[in-house]
């Protein structure tokens, strides 16, 4: 159940990914956000439910939560017309949860490869905060490829994999990760860098991904 909804995940991030770099309409970009963050509600629900109690099942599915609030919150946002620091100031707090959540993945549930994945959603959350909160627009076209690609790499890619039984050789995968991040990171600034413009509203647009929980996988 959490991989189906980790492929959604990939989907939502590449769909605002889009809306960042003005090629969807934020109104259509909202519905969809609203559908995976109902998703990404219900589904840790479930998983905490059906637990029976064990920690590191609720440990994993907890995550869940901070990221189908930030799709809701989007959607709503997005349709409400509302001003964007109220996202960009919770998207702060989900960038600091996720560096715990990546060291949980690490030393609790030796899961590396979601350890480094949860280190570009950390990444990735700042620049929401950086852009919706601070209003800093010349990160716009940055954010939006980031988004955008690690709706492929954190997203859809792991879930297809998951999913068909593929995912495998966790010590290399979470190298592959780790070195795709940083040149994604570092290579994209200079190739989607802008100047600095007077501050002004930012484009309502931000999300985030949520992890499969461990028994899912």
């Amino acid at each position: 159940m959490g991989n189906v909804g980790l492929l959604f995940v990939g989907a939502v991030l590449f769909i605002n990914g889009l809306l960042l770099l003005g090629k969807v309409d934020a109104q259509s970009g909202a519905v969809f956000n609203l559908f995976v963050g109902a998703l990404q509600v219900l589904t840790p629900t479930y998983l905490i439910f059906t637990s029976g109690g064990d920690p590191k099942k609720i440990l994993a599915a907890s995550g869940i939560y901070l990221f189908g609030f930030t799709y809701l919150y989007v959607g709503i946002g997005l349709l409400a017309g509302l001003d964007t620091t109220g996202v960009g100031y919770y998207s702060l707090f989900v960038a600091i949860s996720a560096l715990g959540y990546s060291y949980v993945n690490f030393r609790l549930l030796k899961d590396y490869p979601f350890g480094v994945i949860w280190l570009y959603w950390a990444l990735l959350w700042f620049l929401f905060f950086l852009l919706l909160g601070l209003k800093l627009d010349h990160l716009t076209s940055y954010t939006g490829w980031i988004t955008a690609i690690e709706g492929w790499v954190t997203g859809a890619i792991p879930a297809g994999l998951l999913l068909s039984g593929y995912w495998k050789h966790p010590t290399e995968t979470a190298i592959a990760l780790g070195v795709f991040g940083v040149l994604m990171f570092v290579g994209l600034w200079p190739l989607t860098r802008q100047s600095p413009q007077p501050t002004r509203a930012a484009p309502p647009a931000s999300s985030a991904g949520t992890p499969p929980s461990p028994d899912q996988k």
